[in-house]
């Protein structure tokens, strides 16, 4: 993304025979809708990931990428947010979540207050300063006579919390994200809650509420997520009034709803073992004045209160066969102080993995050569450190992504963390199911992996963007940027190693005309091809993986890493990266740049 260089048998029956009317009566009254599915053969997704684990692969095959079949605009806005971030659209969206003929979508609605001029650098109360004057809605398409139709739009009162930019990122819009589970649709809504809507009608049968009050600092973040006995888990914050992102949480939870909304909550605090205590002072990084790093071969980092440890922004829950719930968990004040949790069915801690002391590939490096040569470490450096520390390099829990843990078909557990001394690619993580350490793969930014299963085993299919960035820092004297690309989708053996690669070879730039018809001119800024700005790729039962690319194509990758097919949808440099999904049909619901797009034959 070019952001990042830039800084839901009997009951269908009857309802299908019914009149209108008293069609959507049964709707509210069953939880069904019509044609609706039950789930039951993984042809639906229903949630982030598909299903609890996050393999993100359905049961059908994916139709051909012949034609367009819908285009809709759910974000307005998306001009707007683009001349904020210079070019970068960094909202996070929700997957379409698709069941039977029924496509439920977020939709941005309300006001976006421009900055003048544009920048998100200010604390004037405009752009990032004032999403909250946006109003985030789950709507509920209908395939209907070969077209999407709206059947009912929900307003929540959903808000996200204020994110500041990261470092090398700049700040990210939260995502806003519905889930289909026990017949009903739940979003989220202010103060921790989620609201519980009939499907049929988008009525509000409930809003659950762990919290009793509506506290304006409280925010739902992530994903929820819904296992196979319709439990759902949701992770919630409450941050201080006044300067968030510098004074500690006020609380962090992992929540439990059961089918009948009975509502458990647990606190991260009592979930990450063994994690530094709030007011412990944790090792942050050298500051750019002291340039290049480390300062000295014994240099030591300033150091600073880690707070309380609490979940990332918009990371979801999983929950593997077992009843096991994973979710990923950050000190609040030193995202360096990250770990993988391991949650019992009740709500106790099963094990807490650090993604401290396991990477030594930082100074020493062909990228980082120990010399005090531009884009290298001080001479003389420890080997194997991260430059900005002088310590083995931590894989980190950050809020720009919506990294989410994937277990795997033999109960493994992968977790793909930020890091910024590999070019800001970050690292793939593997546990065992006991939590102990299994290896990496060099790159992990904002990226849920997909999983594909075959032949007794299974693959792991990731994007695998090189980014055009200085190695460890923005200073172009020590860290000098070279060139974008290459572009990879990668897909892994259960042990990281690489099965195949496709690469995006797109050196031309674009458009569609307004008769249909595509121009396109060579483009030397992508010599080497164009981002892929997919979070979460989606494959078939054929193994087919379907990924979206800033050169503004929808392709479909067949094993072996040859392209099947590919279809232009619109060109969307600084592109958000988007999840995809497959319906029952196999319709390819993609996205954008604020566009929901419908691919198939």
């Amino acid at each position: 993304m070019g952001r990042i260089l830039s800084r839901a048998l009997l009951a269908g029956v009857l309802i299908s025979c019914a009149p209108p009317q008293e069609q959507e009566l049964l709707e509210e009254s069953t939880g069904t809708v019509v044609g609706a599915e039950a789930h039951k053969d993984h042809a639906s997704w229903p949630q982030w990931g598909q299903n609890a684990q996050h393999h993100g692969r359905v049961s059908v095959a994916g139709q051909d990428l012949n034609r367009q079949l819908a285009d809709i605009v759910y974000d307005p806005f998306v001009a707007q947010e683009q001349a904020e971030q210079f070019g970068v659209l960094s909202p996070h969206y929700q997957v379409p979540l698709v069941d039977g003929n029924d496509v439920f979508m977020e939709f941005k609605t309300g006001i976006y207050i421009s900055c003048d001029p544009p920048g998100w650098m200010t604390t004037e109360p405009c752009g990032v300063n004032t999403w909250n004057t946006q109003i985030w809605n789950e709507r509920r398409l209908h395939w209907q006579g070969g077209r999407l139709v709206e059947k009912w739009n929900f307003a929540s009162d959903w808000k996200p919390p204020a994110v500041p930019a990261l470092n090398l990122l700049g700040p990210s819009e939260p995502v806003f994200h519905g889930i289909l589970a026990n017949g009903f649709v739940y979003v989220p809504g202010a103060g921790g809650t989620l609201f519980k809507l009939a499907r049929g009608s988008g009525r509000v049968v409930a809003r659950i509420n762990p919290f009793g009050t509506l506290d304006p600092h409280t925010f739902e973040v992530g994903p929820p997520v819904a296992d196979r006995h319709g439990n759902l888990y949701y992770q919630a914050i409450r941050l201080a009034s006044s300067d968030p992102w510098n004074t500690d949480i006020l609380g962090a939870w992992l929540i439990k709803v059961s089918p009948n909304d009975r509502v458990s909550k647990v606190s991260f605090t009592a979930l990450a073992v063994g994690a530094p205590a709030p007011t412990e002072l944790c090792k942050k990084q050298f500051s750019e004045a002291e340039l290049p790093w480390p300062p000295s071969p014994t240099a030591v980092p300033p150091s600073g209160p880690c707070g309380s440890q609490r979940p990332a922004i918009n990371a979801a829950p999983a929950v593997a066969p077992d009843g096991t719930i994973y979710v990923a968990s950050r000190a609040h004040m030193a995202d360096r102080y990250s770990f993988l949790l391991a949650v019992k069915p009740n709500l106790t801690p099963r094990w807490a993995a650090s993604f401290r002391g396991h990477l030594s590939d930082g100074c020493g490096t062909a990228t980082l050569p120990p010399t005090g040569a531009p884009g290298g470490c001080r001479a003389g450096a420890p080997v194997g450190v991260d430059p900005a520390t002088n310590e083995l390099p931590a894989g980190r829990v950050v809020d720009p992504g919506t990294n989410s843990p994937v277990v795997t078909p033999d109960g493994n557990v992968l977790f793909a963390t930020y890091t910024e001394y590999n070019r800001l690619r970050g690292k793939l993580f593997k546990f065992s199911a006991a939590g102990q350490f299994r290896g990496t793969y060099d790159f992990g930014l904002d990226v849920t992996p997909t999983i594909y299963s075959h032949d007794g085993t299974y693959s792991i299919i990731l994007k695998d963007n090189h980014y055009g960035y200085g190695t460890y820092c923005t200073n172009p004297t020590h860290c000098p940027a070279e060139g974008n690309g290459p572009f990879y989708v990668t897909q892994l053996s259960p042990d990281l190693t690489p099965e195949w690669k496709f690469a995006n070879t797109s050196t031309e730039s674009c458009h569609r005309n307004p008769d249909g018809t595509m121009s396109c001119v060579p483009d030397p800024s992508h010599p080497n091809g164009f981002e892929w700005c997919i979070n979460a790729a989606a494959v078939d039962k054929n193994g087919v993986v379907y990924g979206t690319a800033e050169d503004g194509y929808l392709y479909a990758i067949s094993q072996g890493g040859v392209q099947k097919q590919r279809i232009f949808l619109n060109q969307a440099l600084g592109a958000a990266y988007t999840p995809l999904s497959i319906g029952p049909e196999g319709k390819i619901y993609t996205q954008n740049a604020g566009h929901l797009y419908v691919v198939g034959d």
